[in-house]
């Protein structure tokens, strides 16, 4: 099916948390192999692998030192095509991150460019002369914190750093950088590969003035912990040119049939409607943002981002997460509105893939896994040591995959990078599978009725309106149409409907007596339409 990754639902891995199988306490390509039958018998359509690159590992992963080839620490370029091969084996499209906007400042390219201003790669990165009084050309900011722009004394200028100062940025307005990256994307198609998340795909073009970016323009009754949230990025990231360079990466994808293309839509403000701008016919296939991964958690909000992508974006598609590994996960943001960690963790499944769009799911949600609470020694997440202890940081989210309650979690035989703790390893997937009840089984029991229900494959959305805390939407297709109800809070309610038959197998809490829906605490309802179709709560 060329189009495999419309209404799919992706199951992203942290390589480094999954499965280790050599025993030095970091998960590896192998263990990946090993444990992939869990994927598929989960439902997923597609698993996507977080770096896996030779790097420094300063920023886990995310600082590459060599594009095409793997870091010993996961393995070995014949261990990826042998992932390769078991995930086609089992059905399962595979995904692999491109961190294309920055590199490691051990890449030998960066090592070249700042030896001079003269040689081969000289222009490959962004570098700046000091203004007279010896500090950077504008304001901009690092995400992990200070200035965007670190001093070279070799070059006698500073380069640019969206991230850590040993992550330089691309120039990619150097068209031999454009052509290298295009050659990286051929090497992992060439060997298999059936797509690309690309990591902060909004970041690539810079401003070529380097203006300085304005204040947030969003009053807050609050001092943002990390200072690069005070500013609206508008000169640093989201040039007009890095459309330019989605449609060249969309005519390489086209050469390859079947392949895909996701991006990290790494943006606060119009972040829905970059969504759409990046996932236009000629540019990504669909693209995600973290507007689903904060505290709301109403029936407003939800509707609201929905209808924002359709309607300003009708040819455009969406991702949609609620959680993954850059953020706290879900099951401990929205405890607060639920009756139990367990009883969230059902309905944010119930809900998400309900979702018109295509879903990302990140390891362990399925088990309801909650945050780890880990202190200033245990952190090896720059971010979370940076801003130590707010806002938090990403290796809470990041611990090892519970296979067991044994300890480690049947993850390692030696000492787990990050520690496993009792609440974590509580949920393990042996303790849940056949299970009646589990988060396991209820996230088994929604992705078959996602896979099984052309409504929720492909159907449009219809709001229905509806007070809060209900939320009620009918998914229609060409062939089914489908109500979906969610009571998204701590305490029961009843809506009257008229037009349904009665709740399908993977219902959460709720119960059809007439025309009476009634609705457990954090309950959710799937209903077939069967006539004309009216809600009052």
């Amino acid at each position: 099916m060329a189009e495999w990754w419309r209404g799919a639902v992706t199951y992203q891995v942290y390589p480094r948390s999954f499965q280790d199988d050599n025993g030095d306490g970091v998960g590896d390509l192998q263990g990946i192999i090993r444990r992939l039958d869990h994927i598929a018998d989960l439902g997923c359509d597609a698993v996507w692998l977080s770096p896996f690159f030779t790097s420094p590992m300063l920023d886990m992963g995310y600082d590459v030192s060599n594009y095409t080839d793997v870091d010993p620490v996961f393995g070995t370029l014949s261990d990826f095509d042998a992932l390769i091969v078991r995930a086609h084996e089992l059905g399962l499209k595979v995904i692999i991150d491109q961190v294309l906007n920055h590199c490691s400042n051990q890449h030998p390219f960066f090592a070249q460019s700042r030896t001079s201003r003269t040689n081969p790669k000289a222009d490959w990165y962004i570098w700046v002369d000091a203004r007279p009084d010896g500090t950077p050309p504008c304001n901009w900011l690092s995400v992990f914190g200070g200035p965007a722009f670190t001093w070279d004394a070799r070059r006698k200028q500073y380069y640019m750093h969206s991230f850590l100062p040993q992550q330089p940025d691309f120039n990619y307005r150097n068209p031999e950088v454009v052509d290298y990256m295009e050659g990286v994307l051929r090497f992992w198609l060439d060997r298999g590969v059936d797509g690309f998340r690309f990591d902060t795909v909004n970041y690539f073009y810079k401003d070529a003035l380097f203006r300085n970016d304005a204040a947030d323009y969003v009053v807050k009754d609050y001092v943002d912990g990390n200072p690069y949230n005070m500013q609206y990025h508008l000169f640093s990231k989201n040039q007009p040119e890095n459309l330019g360079w989605m449609e060249r990466i969309r005519r390489v994808m086209d050469e390859y049939p079947g392949t895909a293309t996701v991006g990290e839509m790494g943006e606060s403000h119009h972040a829905i409607e970059m969504m759409g701008d990046y996932t236009a016919p000629c540019r990504l296939h669909q693209c995600y943002s973290f507007e689903m991964m904060g505290h709301d958690y109403s029936a407003a909000f939800f509707r609201k981002k929905i209808s924002e992508f359709f309607t300003g974006a009708p040819n455009g598609w969406p991702m949609w997460a609620f959680s993954n590994h850059d953020v706290m996960r879900h099951v401990s943001r929205w405890a607060k509105h639920a009756e139990s960690e367990d009883a969230v963790a059902k309905q944010a499944a119930a809900l998400l893939l309900s979702f018109q769009g295509s879903i990302c799911l990140w390891q362990g949600e399925e088990l309801g896994q909650t945050n780890t609470e880990l202190g200033l020694e245990e952190l090896t997440d720059p971010q979370g040591i940076n801003f130590w202890p707010e806002p938090i940081g990403r290796d809470n989210t990041r611990t090892p995959m519970v296979w067991d309650g044994t300890q480690s979690g049947g993850f390692t035989t030696g000492k787990p990078w990050l520690p496993v703790k009792a609440p974590q390893l509580a949920r393990n997937v042996a303790g849940q599978t056949g299970v009646a009840g589990s988060v396991l089984e209820f996230y088994r029991a929604m992705l078959a009725l996602r896979k099984g229900s052309q409504a929720l494959m492909a159907g449009k959305t219809v709001f229905h309106d509806l007070p809060e805390p209900l939320l009620a939407f009918t998914r229609q297709s060409d062939t089914e149409s489908l109500l979906c109800v969610f009571n998204l809070s701590a305490h029961a309610h009843r809506v009257t409907v008229q037009g349904t038959a009665g709740p399908q197998a993977a219902s959460l809490g709720a119960a059809l007596s007439g025309n009476t829906l009634t609705l457990a605490p954090n309950a959710a309802a799937f209903l077939p339409v069967t006539g004309s179709l009216t809600l009052q709560a």
